[in-house]
């Protein structure tokens, strides 16, 4: 008997039933339908096999490892402005910026992501300050990404289901040239925080966020409009672009870059519609610099199979299921040597995915 995954949407290689756009991913009026048809909403996924004993032992939640990390994260934010202060006006502003808006925005995607699982710290408060700074940081509406990121967790890559598709099909490599810098997305976010400030809410996002926490995102949609009034009089007032290259869009523009080159290895090129992580999501080893500002979120495939797992913990869970998931890539460029030929052709072809190789037994 076929399972819900392997009816749900064809793969390569055979004749899909249906033709692929960009809009079955809209929740409303897209391919959700479909999924709820085919078993795959709020389903039952795949899970390795860990010891009770052990999976207590790495949830253990502590406070000094993220301590440790966003002091460093900070103090590189604060050095990487006070150069680029230093050198407003002069030809090095350029290369100071990136450098600083790399660093102010890249890095706060893995943050605010840990900090809403409320894993980052054994201290609640902390992950509630944390999650809210690196939301601002990176453009990304606290309570709206938190039940956004909570969806794409229950339904990961379901076409129709998860809003967090970073690559839907077929391919469009003009938007994603055009987020890579936040061209795009970043003014489109800023038009959305406007409207839920004057009470408007999207019918998608109403989808996805209970009706109790629309206040909560009125009240904060609110507060990033003063924080920018107060940006815009900042600059209006000293006669500079400063404050707004320091703080706000400039920034989030100038530093998307980062995170979209790592977020891009999480899931891009891999099947939609499966209920198996290890199909869906990569694990990645990367150097010790690129697991600081990423957060250890290169264990993708771990992290999405117990995303209660804290990020400090995700390297040894990563050798306690290995046995039983696909072999890790070796390296981001060995990641990027399968996800950009696999995008090419999903450009053509939306079909395609990526099949890795998965274990020949389970333990």
């Amino acid at each position: 008997m076929p399972t819900p995954e392997s009816t749900a949407f064809a793969g390569p290689g055979t004749a899909p039933n249906w033709t692929r756009t960009q809009d079955d991913y809209h929740l409303i009026s897209g391919a959700g339908d479909r999924a709820h048809a085919a078993g795959l909403v709020n389903a039952s996924w795949y899970k390795c096999a860990v010891p009770r004993a052990r999976m207590k032992q790495l949830m253990q939640r502590e406070d000094a490892q993220a301590i440790r990390d966003t002091a460093l994260w900070y103090a590189l934010i604060v050095a990487a402005g006070a150069v680029l202060v230093a050198t407003w006006g002069t030809g090095w502003a350029w290369l100071a910026f990136f450098v600083y808006a790399t660093l102010y925005t890249g890095p706060a995607d893995s943050r605010w992501h840990e900090a809403g699982h409320g894993t980052a710290f054994k201290t609640r408060w902390m992950n509630d300050a944390l999650y809210q700074a690196a939301c601002f940081q990176v453009l990304r509406r606290p309570s709206v990404w938190k039940w956004s990121h909570a969806r794409h967790h229950t339904d990961t890559l379901v076409t129709g289901r998860d809003p967090e598709v970073a690559v839907p099909l077929p391919t469009d490599f003009f938007a994603m040239l055009l987020n890579l810098f936040s061209i795009k997305s970043g003014p489109r976010e800023l038009w959305r925080v406007l409207r839920n400030a004057f009470g408007v809410l999207g019918e998608e996002e109403k989808t996805f966020v209970p009706e109790m926490e629309w206040p909560q995102m009125v009240k904060e949609a609110r507060v990033w409009v003063l924080l920018y009034a107060v940006l815009i009089a900042s600059a209006v007032y000293f006669g500079s672009w400063l404050p707004l290259a320091l703080f706000g869009l400039l920034p989030v523009m100038g530093g998307t870059w980062l995170y979209t080159f790592f977020g891009l290895t999480q899931h891009a090129g891999l099947p939609e519609n499966v209920l198996d992580h290890r199909k869906n999501c990569r694990t990645v080893y990367m150097n010790p610099v690129f697991r600081f500002l990423y957060w250890n979120m290169n264990y993708h495939v771990e992290h999405h199979m117990f995303p209660m797992v804290p990020f400090h913990a995700l390297p040894q869970l990563h050798d306690t299921i290995k046995v039983d998931c696909p072999p890790p890539y070796p390296s981001t460029v060995a990641a990027y040597r399968e996800i950009i030929p696999a995008l090419l052709e999903q450009a053509k072809d939306p079909h395609y995915y990526v099949v890795r190789q998965m274990p020949a037994t389970t333990p």
